[in-house]
């Protein structure tokens, strides 16, 4: 068993599964600081200062100045702003997936079809060929 467990690990593609994750754990944390401190700013100031981080509705129906009063108060609340948070995290790390795997299907597409260098000559014909164009050449020139 524990040499089947070798073989399971040692395989490329859970080695490539492994790397992904922690590639994606490290992401992630660039994408929140991202979404946090770049993007929510200015849909704020776009929103008329509004800030998703601290939108929520308390459910003991108090009313609280901010999400930080309500949760030291122990209030139950809903956190709808931290919501909309992530689903903007998820877009945009959505969409940066979606440009990484499209460069990348880009780079393989053109790994497998090269296209021909434009300055180079054209590679010289065949060995039969050449010796048919030139018994014709022969013949013109006879006429």
């Amino acid at each position: 068993m524990l040499n089947e467990f070798k073989e399971f690990i040692a395989r490329g593609n859970v080695m490539d599964m492994a790397v992904g994750i922690i590639m994606g754990a490290a992401f992630t944390a660039i994408v929140t600081s991202m979404v946090g401190d770049l993007i929510m700013p200015v849909i704020g100031v776009v929103t008329s200062g509004v800030d998703f981080s601290n939108m929520f509705i308390a459910l003991d129906g108090q009313t609280y100045e901010s999400l930080k009063v309500a949760q030291d108060a122990g209030a139950p609340a809903l956190t709808y702003g931290a919501f909309i948070n992530a689903v903007i995290n998820f877009v945009i790390v959505s969409f940066v997936i979606f440009m990484l795997v499209k460069g990348v299907n880009k780079l393989k597409r053109a790994a497998e079809n090269p296209q021909p260098d434009a300055d180079a000559p054209p590679p010289p014909p065949p060995a039969d060929v050449a010796l048919l164009t030139e018994i014709r050449d022969l013949l013109a020139a006879k006429k």
